[in-house]
């Protein structure tokens, strides 16, 4: 059996100079959970994707859903339905919790 129970879900964040590396928790077809670390100054450049969350576990910066800029914090949460073009820009160190559903 896979993991199923994570005490520490920032524990479970890679951070890397060369950009991101999302670590799944879940991966199927019909749905996703990951943890995405990113460094102050990197970024996901905006991107159509599939109904997502994301919900911010550590650190501040900017979300752009469909055009709109969004400042969050630890513990913000954004909700973006099926096609949204959603990107983050990270100002200082950050983790995030990622589910979304499959095509």
């Amino acid at each position: 059996m896979s993991e199923v129970f994570f005490p520490d879900l920032k524990s479970k964040a890679v951070f890397s100079p060369a950009g991101p590396q999302p670590q799944f928790l879940l991966d199927t077809p019909q749905y996703k959970a990951l943890v995405v670390g990113l460094e102050a100054g990197q970024q996901l450049p905006p991107h159509p994707a599939e109904a997502s969350v994301f919900h911010f576990l550590e650190g501040e910066g900017q979300m752009t859903v469909d055009g709109e800029t969004f400042a969050f914090a630890a513990g913000s949460t954004v909700v973006m339905p099926a096609g949204a073009k959603r990107g983050v820009q990270a100002k200082t160190r950050v983790i995030f919790f990622v589910t979304k559903g499959g095509s």
